[in-house]
């Protein structure tokens, strides 16, 4: 299949506004159900081996962002079962024409924080190193006199104080950063969908995150993905579209 080209302009630019999207699915064969869950869209696939439950993760989508789905895998065989993110499938049909949408893993989030973490780390050197020269600056200062003359002093307690703030500060920040980076991480440990083998009557599940789908000109997209659970294919058809439509 080919790949899809480059996202609008619009999406590129900083200053652009778009508004959320939201999902409704398409049933695509008798074993499958649509349905509302908590107010929000779901679909119900059954095969012979296993039974898989999708919904969107949020309310709405952002628009020209990832599609997150939380996907629920039961299976309902005698046998153990596996499923493998590396055999989900994901399409966009576009004009009579499908084109790939790659599906996001555990790994490349993972190293996606890793590298944003890496960002983060240098903006809280550069700020530290900000305070701190700026506490290395304190208690200097300039005088003059009523007759005009000027001169220069030092107040070492003055210096003791800021030097003192600008290491709590600096202190705090590191520990926000680092706190912040380790939250992030057990986020995606705990939430996103990994591969794995379920035992006979066993659920599992997480978050699927799928490349963006490319905007059509602020209209309805129309994408498709399939999760293979052992030799079982659930084939998700999904629209995606201006909150409201």
């Amino acid at each position: 299949m080919r790949k899809l080209g480059a996202a609008t302009i619009c999406a590129a630019l900083a200053g652009c506004v778009t508004a959320g999207e939201t999902i409704s699915f398409r049933t695509s064969n008798p074993q499958q159900q649509a349905m509302v869950r908590d107010g929000q869209p779901a679909l119900v696939s059954r095969q012979k081996s296993s039974l898989v439950i999708v919904r969107p993760a949020s309310r709405q989508l952002q628009a020209n962002g990832r599609p997150v789905f939380i996907v629920g895998i039961n299976n309902l065989g005698k046998e153990p079962i596996n499923f493998q993110v590396s055999h989900v499938e994901a399409v966009q049909h576009v004009s009579g024409s499908d084109y790939d949408m790659k599906i996001v893993t555990y790994e490349m989030l993972v190293q996606e924080e890793k590298n944003r973490q890496v960002a983060a780390a240098i903006l809280t050197g550069v700020a530290a190193a900000g305070n701190a020269y700026g506490a290395s600056q304190a208690g200097y200062g300039h005088y003059t006199t009523p007759s005009g003359r000027t001169g220069t002093f030092y107040s070492p307690t003055a210096a003791a104080i800021a030097q003192g703030n600008a290491t709590a500060q600096n202190d705090a920040m590191i520990a926000a950063t680092v706190e912040n980076g380790q939250r992030n991480m057990a986020t995606l440990e705990q939430s996103v969908i990994k591969d794995d083998t379920l035992m006979p009557g066993e659920w599992y599940g997480g978050q699927l995150h799928l490349a963006p789908p490319t905007d059509q000109a602020g209209g309805q997209k129309s994408y498709t993905f399939v999760i293979t659970v052992g030799t079982d294919r659930h084939v998700i058809d999904v629209n995606q579209g201006p909150a409201g439509t």
